[in-house]
């Protein structure tokens, strides 16, 4: 999600919020909601204002802001190079896939696995966020565990890998089901 989007989004929820302020929906001080409250006031009492807040926050999504494309080399186990564009934002597992790249992803991108390992350049795997607490669990299961590894359905395209080079482990382990490799949608 990017920075401009989640800025607007807090700005259409401060509208709305100052919006139950006003309402007579709201029987409960503003200043007290929590924001679950603020969910239940707008799912139980503003079901017509949440449908425009939705349609509203829809049309700040990032598929309103054209995405560049951003190409990166997949270089197999083998050593064979498979160049790959894709737009930003996309997780490289799905550009994996999308590029018929042999990344497995037994898990299609639920964060449950480690067949989607790939292994980061250090000037790459240094500017991106930490890893979550989930990632890093599944990363300890991953064959060939390097120090700039991560889980390829974890690291989205940005126009800063242009160029990256993505080294896939000569194995992965498939505990979901031996050899089994999900098709590209």
């Amino acid at each position: 999600m990017s920075v401009a989007f989640t800025r607007s989004t807090a700005g259409l929820v401060r509208a709305q919020l100052q919006r139950l302020r006003t309402s007579h929906l709201s029987s409960t001080p503003v200043a007290s909601l929590s924001v679950f409250a603020l969910r239940s006031s707008f799912s139980l009492c503003a079901s017509s204002r949440l449908y425009r807040f939705r349609q509203t926050a829809a049309a700040f999504s990032t598929s309103a802001i054209p995405a560049k494309d951003v190409t990166v080399t997949f270089i197999e186990p083998d050593g064979n190079e498979v160049k790959a564009t894709g737009e930003e934002g996309t997780n490289l597992m799905e550009l994996a896939h999308e590029n018929d790249v042999d990344l497995e992803g037994a898990c299609e991108g639920a964060c449950a696995c480690s067949t989607c390992h790939v292994i980061l350049p250090d000037n790459i795997y240094d500017r991106l966020p930490e890893p979550s607490d989930e990632e890093n669990d599944m990363l300890d299961l991953a064959f060939g565990l390097t120090d700039t590894s991560r889980l390829g359905c974890q690291v989205m395209l940005s126009p800063e890998m242009e160029g990256m080079r993505i080294k896939l482990p000569s194995a992965t382990r498939n505990f979901y089901v031996d050899g089994a490799k999900p098709s590209h949608h």
